[in-house]
């Protein structure tokens, strides 16, 4: 185990941050020392980026040193699930027993990581999930995009367990969280953040919901391929639905007899 200084939070020393990077940058440097100002240890994934970007991330390994950062880099661009997956196994191979996923662009709150490490300490157990509350910098299509899915994740639930599965600020607990990868194959682009948050329900872990401020920059860079990831996404929906429907027994179950 490394040993960090304490985050603020007063979490154990156990966890680490997973910051997925697809050419940001300009902005991964400060998320780096943001996510350094709250004692966890990055492990950034370059998934793929173009010489620039790469050459950024290699800058800041070795200016904070392998205590402080780890890099792992695909050397094909795999989509934000495929590089979260990487970042999990990474973490937990180096005895980390959770991993903070945060975004590498800027837009979420770097001043809410104890409020998300406080919460995983009360419920080590839980995923800690971000609840987006936006300003106006917020594209309307992408609210209207984010409820349908919402929709969509409550149906496949049967529950208002998820508030948000689309946010990418969160706390996962590795070792069922590795397993379920292990065991699934779980969607590699914009599809994944819901997928796997829906499939470690369903297994029973625990969901916490936690509010937190999140901004679009005027200059941000999207990834998300219109065509191909509402594609996916759709894919996903219908797959998770069907899976649902033979699951809907315990689900409703659950409802009966809480954990």
């Amino acid at each position: 185990m490394r040993e960090l200084k304490a985050p603020t939070s007063g979490f154990s020393r156990d966890v680490a941050a997973v910051i997925p990077v697809y050419n940001h940058p300009a902005t991964i440097g400060a998320m780096v020392d943001g996510v350094h100002a709250h004692g966890l240890h990055c492990v950034l994934v370059d998934d793929g980026s173009e010489s620039g970007c790469a050459a950024v991330l290699d800058a800041l390994a070795t200016r904070h040193g392998p205590q402080r950062v780890t890099l792992v880099r695909l050397p094909q661009n795999q989509g934000k699930g495929g590089a979260m997956m990487a970042g999990f196994r990474a973490a937990q191979a180096a005895g980390y027993r959770h991993a903070l996923q945060i975004d590498a662009d800027g837009q979420h709150a770097v001043t809410d990581i104890p409020r998300f490490l406080a919460a995983a300490q009360g419920q080590p157990d839980a995923v800690v999930i971000g609840s987006p509350v936006y300003d106006e910098s917020v594209p309307l299509g992408r609210l209207v995009g984010r409820y349908a899915t919402h929709i969509w994740v409550w149906i496949n639930t049967l529950s208002f367990a998820i508030k948000d599965s689309m946010c990418g600020f969160r706390v996962y607990p590795l070792n069922p969280t590795v397993r379920l990868i292990d065991e699934v194959a779980i969607g590699k682009r914009m599809d994944f953040d819901t997928e796997i948050l829906v499939r470690l329900y369903w297994r029973g872990v625990p969901m916490v919901n936690l509010p937190t401020r999140v901004t679009y920059p005027q200059d941000g860079i999207s990834h998300f391929k219109l065509g191909l990831d509402n594609l996916l996404i759709s894919r996903m929906h219908a797959k998770l639905f069907a899976g649902m429907l033979w699951r809907a027994p315990l689900l409703l179950w659950r409802k009966v007899v809480p954990r």
